[in-house]
């Protein structure tokens, strides 16, 4: 009997103690911001390079993308004897490079085509996800390497016209 009276005080002792007690001190407070503050202090830089990360891989895919092309009409256009010939007039470079990105988007029919069928080595020309613009930098294929000028004779190659640096530490447009 006295064990159940004990009990009962007990339980009733712990409920008011409960019941009186209300809220968080302000030292739990602190600390938790402090906990708090220190977790995101932490990811911040993390989710700012992965977004950087993702940025350059959709960079890279975009490259890849536009360097099949010209590669595919630069064997599209090397097909003939002489090379170019299936080409329109308008379109044809020297070198049998694309004269513009646009070309390639575009597309064009060829000289040996009845029907009005298109060919096209590009969907649409993909936006730098750099700069947020379609705009890519060009490379003649008569263009000095390093420079970053063109005489806009045809293209060889294409690069970003950002200016940031990539994770790894080169310039995108060097890419």
């Amino acid at each position: 009997m006295m064990r159940k009276i004990r009990k009962k005080m007990n339980k009733s002792l712990f409920l008011r103690s409960l019941k009186n007690r209300s809220g968080l001190s302000l030292l739990e407070l602190i600390i938790t911001l402090a906990i708090l503050s220190i977790l995101v202090a932490t990811t911040l830089p993390l989710a700012y390079n992965t977004v950087r990360r993702n940025r350059e891989i959709e960079l890279r895919r975009a490259l890849r993308e536009l360097r099949t092309a010209i590669d595919s009409y630069k064997r599209y256009s090397d097909m003939t004897s002489p090379p170019g010939q299936l080409v329109p007039i308008q379109d044809r470079t020297v070198s049998c490079f694309p004269k513009t990105l646009e070309i390639l988007a575009k597309g064009f029919t060829p000289a040996n085509r009845i029907d009005d069928k298109k060919l096209r080595f590009l969907r649409k020309i993909p936006i730098d996800p750099m700069t947020g613009k379609p705009d890519w930098g060009v490379k003649s294929s008569t263009d000095d390497p390093d420079s970053f000028s063109t005489n806009g004779e045809d293209i060889f190659d294409v690069y970003s016209q950002s200016q940031e640096t990539g994770l790894n530490g080169t310039k995108y447009k060097d890419w």
